[in-house]
């Protein structure tokens, strides 16, 4: 049996006698998902999706014990398959000890979250969301173990304003590696390049959401330094310190949520390819904005539109730019199953595509239906 396979077997084997253990404090938690993509034109996320594609499984599990009320320690363990991207290796998403000084004052330490944006700290966990891809412009899922954290260590806490509200913040420092299996690995293969070791970089930033005292309106920034570098048998990777900012906002009032981001992210990497070095420079742009509304207690609705642009080259080529319009629905069959439905009508291929999974070139759009079975607990 794969292994893949297996651990979703695990999960569920586990899952079915301990919903949600407690364990003399011990938390356990995990899910599984099984996804399904047909595009109409060009192959999405390394997928053959223009035949219909199941090969997206998703499995994770964590651990976390509370050892006293200040001291935490937790690890989450991962595994995927999609399209060309992961494979039977399980890899480790975060593993961190947490200490809690006051509501002011907290630290991590270990293989922490990156609190970039609204979700990138959230982004692993799929039984949160509404959307089976969140807006691949700032979340994608084909680098998904990359963004999500780093190895270093976090500070956090809080402030109450009373009347003004609430103002929260994260400061972090670190290393973080590229994914071996991911799809910035697939893309310098493309150019002929393979890492022993997955490039890394030093990173630090931080992130400062206001609470608004307008009932779940929050607003906020973040910012981030990354640098990469790499060398293998065919050349080198060298990307020198870029600086991303993110500016966001998110509104929820009942049944109604509304979200919007905007991203820049200027990126200046060169691949050395023997003794040709090729700039490949980029200045990222990207936005979304979202509505979702939960119609009943099981059944949830919404719609989003994504657009991205890369201003450092032709943005009237489809390459370099994308435009994402999504409609989604999702339904809880109980606590632990749901399944979800997702259109994607898609105009430029600046993202999500790859050229080795389509030898035949790139039509400028496409329409794409995805599916997603989930189960947690």
């Amino acid at each position: 049996m794969p292994r893949r396979t297996l651990l979703l077997v695990l999960l569920g084997l586990c899952a079915a006698g301990l919903p949600a253990q407690d364990l003399e404090n011990i938390q356990i938690h995990g899910f599984a998902t099984q996804g399904f993509l047909f595009s109409s034109n060009n192959n999405y996320l390394t997928m053959q999706s223009t035949k219909g594609s199941l090969q997206w499984t998703e499995g994770a599990l964590s651990v976390t014990d509370p050892l006293t009320d200040k001291l935490r320690f937790g690890i989450q363990v991962h595994m995927y398959q999609m399209g060309q991207l992961g494979g039977p290796n399980v890899l480790v998403d975060w593993a961190s000890g947490d200490y809690k000084v006051n509501d002011w004052l907290g630290f991590r330490a270990g293989k922490v979250k990156i609190p970039m944006g609204l979700y990138n700290d959230s982004q692993d966990l799929d039984s949160l969301f509404l959307w089976i891809l969140l807006p691949q412009c700032m979340y994608g899922d084909d680098n998904r173990d990359f963004d999500l954290a780093l190895e270093g260590g976090e500070v956090y806490g809080g402030a109450d304003l009373e009347r003004r509200g609430q103002v929260l913040y994260h400061g972090y420092v670190g290393e973080s590696r590229l994914d071996a299996n991911g799809g910035y690995a697939l893309q310098m293969a493309d150019y002929g390049l393979s890492f022993p070791t997955p490039p890394s970089g030093k990173v630090f930033g931080g992130d400062v959401r206001w609470q608004t005292p307008w009932r779940g309106f929050t607003v906020g920034s973040s910012a981030q330094s990354q640098a990469l570098d790499g060398s293998g048998p065919q050349g080198t990777l060298h990307m020198p310190p870029a600086f991303l900012l993110a500016y966001y906002a998110e509104w929820t009032r009942g049944k109604l949520h509304i979200a919007g981001e905007y991203w820049r992210s200027p990126l200046q990497p060169v691949l050395t390819v023997g003794s040709a070095a090729i700039p490949v420079s980029a200045d990222q742009r990207a936005w979304y904005s979202m509505a979702s509304y939960r119609l009943t207690q099981k059944l949830h609705v919404g719609s989003y539109y994504s657009h991205y642009v890369n201003k450092a080259s032709d943005t009237s080529l489809a390459a370099n730019y994308s435009k994402d319009w999504v409609v989604s629905g999702r339904y809880d069959f109980n606590e632990y199953f749901y399944g979800k439905l997702e259109g994607h009508f898609l105009h430029g291929t600046g993202l999500g595509y790859y050229a080795s999974a389509n030898p035949n070139g790139l039509k400028p759009n496409s329409n794409m239906l995805a599916a997603r079975i989930g189960f947690s607990f």
